[in-house]
């Protein structure tokens, strides 16, 4: 990777992080931290206003907008790909959400570009297992209530077909064993539990924060053992 190439590299990745630090930019690049530096300057030097903050690393000030990104054939490649995975492990609301940002994405590509993605578009297929049923719209307000640290209220059918109706503080998703999971502290059990997320029949964000402060890690909890 020649220099302008690494410089506009290590823009994007200060794009996609709030706080990016010298190290991980030295190891990303595989090139030394005074190199980074150097190039830190430069980009100063282009106009690009790149702050730092001790303890954190780098970031690019608030309220600067860059151009839009150019993207590669085999950058726009992979995320079409993607959008097949997302299709067959996603639920809809995903689905709905990664299917705009690829039309952002594809709105910036030139005609060539336009004109391979949509040949490659049908000839990508992916098969999925019939018990993998993701026909739900869950998962962006789980993921919405994990980052806000907000309670959810949920409806809930138990392997035994009980419905019960639990509040509970979602600490992280997980896919296992063809389905996802919610991983979650339970008001109801007073305890973290395993919500399998297609066994919820309603889910709201109630807007309220958090009522236990101390939660274990997502991968302190222990899931099943996949086979």
């Amino acid at each position: 990777m020649n220099r302008i190439d690494r410089l506009m590299a290590i823009v994007t990745t200060l794009q996609s992080r709030k706080f990016v630090s010298a190290e991980s930019i030295s190891e990303k690049f595989e090139i030394s931290v005074r190199t980074v530096y150097r190039d830190i300057k430069a980009l100063g030097e282009l106009g690009i206003p790149v702050s730092f903050e001790n303890q954190k690393g780098y970031f690019i000030v608030p309220g600067y907008f860059l151009p839009p990104v150019a993207f590669s054939i085999e950058e726009a490649n992979a995320l079409l790909l993607m959008e097949t995975v997302t299709a067959g492990f996603a639920d809809k609301s995903i689905r709905k959400h990664y299917s705009s940002a690829l039309n952002k994405v594809k709105s910036v590509l030139r005609t060539s570009q336009k004109e391979k993605i949509e040949l490659l578009t049908d000839n990508i297929r992916l098969q999925v297992p019939q018990r993998l049923n993701n026909d739900f719209e869950y998962l962006s307000t789980i993921q919405n209530a994990i980052i806000a640290r907000n309670i959810l209220d949920i409806e809930y059918i138990n392997n035994k077909e009980e419905v019960s109706r639990r509040q509970v503080e979602a600490i992280g998703l997980v896919f296992y064993a063809f389905s996802w999971h919610m991983i979650a502290w339970c008001h109801l059990r007073k305890e973290y539990r395993d919500f399998k997320v297609s066994r919820i029949r309603s889910i709201s964000d109630m807007g309220v924060s958090f009522r236990k402060s101390d939660h274990i890690k997502l991968n302190d909890y222990d899931l099943p053992v996949a086979y």
